[in-house]
């Protein structure tokens, strides 16, 4: 099955830009995030969203995609690679035949373990200032009882017999170039080059077992929706000795209810009275980070902006702090009382049922003449 465009998963253009791109993401992701919704096949559509912004979030990957399409961003080793370790387009036997599997990785060599990734949602405000938590996360880790081994304790693995410890049996073909030596993998031992011949009874002799393990997690303040903290060695263990992977925790981020985030700014919108709007007031503005002062000055209309500056969320690189912008709504009265009632058709009266502002006198100007087809 043919994947979907990227641009059609986050459902914008292909000239859409990063800020717009990220915003499309964090839209989706919230709607389809497992922790959100729970309706059947959910999971996979958060799963094609968070793939289609890892490669247009990224100007490298997006740069692929956009030359290559699909095959682009899943290149492992840049356009024009094979991404190491991989069979040239189905041709391994043959160049095993030639090259007796000399480029092959050796089955016995150390190996890093695999990466793991975890889920965190975070309250909003958690996501602002940063917090200290812990985390357990399902993990493979070697057994306590044979110590990884796979042998039953006072046991050791012997070394396969089959390929001298080597992992790999050679197998002699003949073919129209000659007699030549193909090298594969020894199946008695799955590669390994040992032998257990008295498995442990804890992991069944695979040296590893499944645990929840307890992780410290150091929250950034400023992190936001979609980045992600990477934990080394807290993934999968090695393999023969190598190195734990790393866990790369995922950052979700809740909505809040009266405030929005775009970047490192935080957007509101405060409500206030006619009687506010024309005469002027100070206000009250809640902040992240307490109460403030605002000035609103007579004839503010609906849609103003004010900017309060140092009051939005903190770089998360460290890079200064974003600011907070509150957007006026005047709130037309309901429910007046027959006194309001009274004093508003005089007011009415005294300004001749006409705008006073010079602007708004221009703009009912204009929408008379409209409606005389002017």
């Amino acid at each position: 099955m043919s994947k979907r465009d990227y641009y059609e998963v986050l459902g914008v253009s292909k000239d859409a830009s990063k800020d717009e791109i990220k915003k499309a993401y964090r839209k989706l992701a919230r709607k389809y995030h497992p922790d959100v919704n729970k309706e059947e096949g959910t999971d996979q559509k958060f799963k094609e969203v968070k793939e289609a912004y890892e490669v247009l979030g990224n100007e490298q990957k997006k740069a692929q995609y956009d030359q290559f399409g699909h095959a682009g961003p899943q290149s492992q080793g840049g356009f024009g690679g094979f991404g190491g370790g991989e069979d040239f387009g189905g041709f391994g036997d043959i160049f095993d035949m030639f090259f007796g599997g000399g480029g092959r990785r050796d089955p016995n060599a150390p190996r890093q373990g695999n990466d793991l990734q975890y889920a965190m949602t975070l309250e909003f405000e958690d996501a602002i200032f940063g917090k200290e938590t812990d985390i357990q996360i399902p993990k493979e880790e070697d057994c306590d009882t044979c110590d990884g081994s796979g042998a039953k304790p006072g046991t050791k693995p012997e070394t396969c017999s089959h390929c001298n410890g080597s992992g790999q049996l050679n197998v002699e073909q003949n073919t129209p170039f000659g007699r030549v030596v193909n090298r594969r993998v020894c199946h008695h031992c799955q590669g390994t080059g040992k032998m257990i011949k008295e498995k442990c009874t804890t992991c069944g002799g695979q040296g590893k077992v499944q645990t929840r393990k307890k992780i410290h997690i150091s929250i950034p303040a400023g992190i936001d929706e979609g980045q992600q903290i990477r934990v080394p060695g807290q993934g999968e263990p090695g393999v023969n000795g190598g190195p734990a992977g790393d866990l790369y925790v995922v950052i979700q981020v809740k909505s809040h209810e009266f405030y929005e985030r775009e970047g490192d700014h935080i957007y509101c919108e405060m409500p206030i009275t006619f009687a506010q709007a024309a005469l002027g007031d100070e206000i009250e503005v809640p902040t992240l980070h307490g109460k403030v002062k605002l000035k609103v000055p007579a004839g503010t209309q609906t849609g103003k902006t004010f900017r309060l500056k140092g009051k939005g969320a903190p770089n998360v690189r460290g890079y200064g702090q974003g600011d907070q912008h509150i957007k006026i709504r005047v709130i037309t009265p309901t429910n007046l009382s027959e006194r309001q009632k009274e004093l508003l058709r005089e007011f009415n009266e005294i300004s001749g049922n006409q705008p006073t502002d010079e602007h708004e006198d221009s703009f009912f100007q204009r929408v008379k003449r409209a409606f005389k087809g002017e």
